[in-house]
């Protein structure tokens, strides 16, 4: 298995393989075309926005700046949107369902570190996916951890820490994020 391989599995990794870096740069600069650019500007977006994500669908709204670590394995459904500053640590899949509404400055993090020391001295990284459903609203500045699956038509509230997976049709808000209501 290459080390993008493990990445993508959740697996531990070296985070500072060649293939990993070069992909990361890719990332950057197409990150940079895209964060340079305004609303209208379609010309440059779609084809900028088709080399970085995985798939998104029609109708999506992605507003800038936005920030991923690859971008290939950001899968996004029909009329998702994204507002400013969202952040997007994409070492393992996220998927994010249709009609999906994602707050300002929300970062989606699957991303993660080994718990035992001796794997993170070793420089080894890992991460898990995370899955967002149909319909979700997400509220501005809230956190979703490495692993976390969301149901259709939760309701994440601004702020919380998403640490567990969130039931279809729930409503959660803290840290870390407990149902209410």
């Amino acid at each position: 298995m290459t080390e993008k391989d493990k990445m993508i599995a959740g697996e531990l990794y070296r985070p500072g393989d060649p293939e990993l870096v070069a992909d990361r740069a890719r990332a950057q600069e197409l990150m940079r075309q895209y964060n340079g650019t305004i609303v209208g500007e379609d010309a440059v977006r779609a084809p900028t926005l088709d080399a970085l994500l995985g798939s998104y669908g029609p109708g999506c709204g992605l507003r800038s700046p936005f920030y991923v670590d690859y971008g290939y394995n950001i899968h996004l459904g029909s009329d998702v949107f994204l507002n400013y500053g969202c952040v997007l640590l994409d070492v393992c899949p996220i998927t994010i369902g249709d009609k999906t509404q994602i707050g300002p400055m929300v970062q989606i993090l699957a991303a993660d570190h080994p718990r035992d020391a001796e794997s993170r001295d070793a420089g080894l990284e890992n991460g898990a996916p995370i899955a967002i459903g149909r319909n979700v609203w997400i509220g501005g500045g809230a956190l979703i951890l490495p692993g976390v699956t969301i149901g259709d038509d939760a309701i994440i509230g601004a702020g919380a820490v998403v640490t567990r997976d969130v039931a279809p049709g729930a409503t959660v808000a803290g840290i870390p994020a407990k149902p209410i209501g």
